[in-house]
């Protein structure tokens, strides 16, 4: 039993249920390629059906190892798991044997230093008293010492972040002092722009260089088979690739090609998801340390709703104005709830439509400070693990604050409609730091889109363009060569016009 929009009861009736074994969804072929789950986080993973013997001939790197995830698909039918190396004409040397029947995969990393610099056949056995028992090796990974020139590339996407609202881009609050120091360290676009609103559109666009009408029209969730993502170009360059986010709306559909992917999603309220984010990217380096990697974050601490933690909840607003602002907020709903709809909701609630964006602006603010500073936290370890040097970090956004239009005073049109006309919706940070490779204290005032995010990204790593693509790249700009050409920004935006030729987005 349910409801419906208004509270009208309704009833769904099922016809059948039918129970389907776990074991099916392998059942197709004696070995594939599967994503897997262990809570939160999803992982590419290769399948066998015990008994199987799996063999590979590899070149050994200088300080190597194995690391792979064992996993089965019922904890009640153990898989003995094995891992053995073979030189060529020698003995087999059995590195790892393991019974294994838990509900998550168990991560284990093997030493082959000892086989540095040869060829060997490294062999992965799974036996069970059960025939036919799925086993699964989880993001088989055979790393070492770094040995490439290509660099590691982070792609950090604060989702919701208003380029208006960063003293990097000379916002009155200092809200990004660290980004601030990075961007000094590399270039900054000052007319950065969003290509679409809200997170699906414009995310999806960035990940392919296509707007979102030719990926099949505004707000649509799926990808055309056709549209190569990002994650895809970067896996067939040799890149490692995961994707760490704590907003679903940015992964749907465009995490093809992802080898790790984590949503953090929180039920709604995570204004300190980059720490959680963070915290599975070092994990996922220590599970799959090869180079080079690429990573997509998309944070969501300045994305509604508001709840900044300590240190920064009172940064700029007081702790009674907070609880106020939660009080009015509760006001608002009730009021939508009740019918009402855009400015009139302020009045129906008793609510003071400039004290109410007053202290949201402070409460953004707030949550801007934190990813800012836990951006800084980053950089700092990775400069402490010796990665800095050769690391390629990318600050953006999907698009910026729409929370902001209320900041507006009369007259304005109704929320939504012509939002992308807006800079403090449409101007979105970008700024790009490579030591060494980007020349320090660039700032650029062409307007660029987010669409040229991937070219510039495969153009600086030295992989091939797409075959269609309708960003440019911005290496000519950030490296000093020719090659640039300023062309308009293009924004599209869903707008309906009815008989009467009203509009609304």
């Amino acid at each position: 039993m349910g409801s419906q929009p208004g509270g009208v009861p309704t009833s769904i009736d099922f016809l059948s249920v039918s129970l389907i074994p776990k074991e099916a969804a392998y059942a197709d072929a004696d070995v594939g390629v599967t994503p897997t789950f262990s809570g939160n986080l999803q992982r590419r993973a290769l399948y066998t059906h015990a008994p199987a013997r799996l063999e590979y001939c590899v070149h050994v790197p200088d300080g190597g190892r194995f690391d792979v995830g064992l996993g089965v698909v019922r904890d009640d039918v153990p898989v003995d798991f094995a891992i053995t190396v073979r030189r060529l004409g020698g003995d087999a040397v059995t590195l790892l044997e393991e019974t294994y029947s838990g509900s998550d995969w168990a991560q284990r990393s093997v030493d082959l230093i000892r086989f540095e610099g040869e060829a060997v056949d490294l062999v992965l056995t799974a036996t069970s008293d059960r025939v036919g028992t799925p086993a699964l090796w989880v993001a088989p990974t055979l790393s070492g010492s770094r040995n490439t020139g290509k660099p590691n590339i982070i792609l950090y996407v604060i989702d919701s972040a208003g380029a208006d609202f960063m003293s990097v881009y000379g916002y009155n609050r200092r809200t990004t002092p660290y980004i601030a120091q990075l961007a000094a360290e590399g270039a900054v676009f000052e007319h950065a722009y969003s290509n679409s609103e809200g997170t699906p559109s414009p995310t999806r666009s960035f990940v392919t260089s296509l707007h979102d009408s030719v990926l099949g029209g505004t707000g649509g969730r799926g990808l055309p088979e056709q549209a190569m993502t990002m994650a895809q170009h970067m896996r067939a360059g040799g890149y490692q690739t995961a994707m760490l986010t704590s907003n679903p709306n940015a992964g749907t559909a465009t995490d093809r090609g992802v080898d790790t992917y984590r949503d953090a999603y929180a039920g709604g309220v995570n204004s300190a998801s980059s720490v959680e984010l963070h915290r599975a990217y070092w994990n996922w380096r220590s599970a799959s340390p090869g180079e080079p990697y690429w990573v997509h974050f998309q944070t969501t601490d300045v994305h509604a709703p508001f709840h900044p933690v300590a240190p920064f909840a009172g940064l700029f607003i007081s702790p009674k104005l907070r609880e106020t602002y939660y009080r009015w907020e509760s006001q608002l709903r009730s009021a939508r709830s009740a019918g009402g709809s855009g400015l009139g909701n302020y009045d129906a609630a008793g609510v003071s439509r400039v004290a109410h964006a007053h202290a949201e602006q402070g409460l953004y603010d707030e949550t801007m400070a934190h990813n800012d500073y836990q951006i800084g936290r980053l950089v700092e370890r990775l400069k402490a693990a010796g990665e800095w040097e050769h690391t390629l970090l990318i600050v953006a956004s999907d698009h910026g604050y729409p929370g902001a239009s209320r900041r507006r005073l009369d007259p304005m049109p109704p929320a939504g409609q012509w939002a992308l006309l807006r800079p403090h919706v449409t101007r979105v940070p970008l700024i790009v730091v490579w030591p060494e490779r980007i020349a320090s204290g660039q700032r650029f005032s062409d307007p660029v889109s987010m669409i040229d995010v991937l070219p510039t990204i495969l153009d600086l790593a030295g992989l091939p363009m797409p075959d269609i693509m309708q960003g440019q790249s911005l290496a000519p700009l950030l490296l000093g060569t020719d090659g640039w050409e300023p062309r308009p920004v293009i924004l599209m935006t869903s707008v309906l016009i009815d008989r009467r030729g009203s509009s609304g987005a």
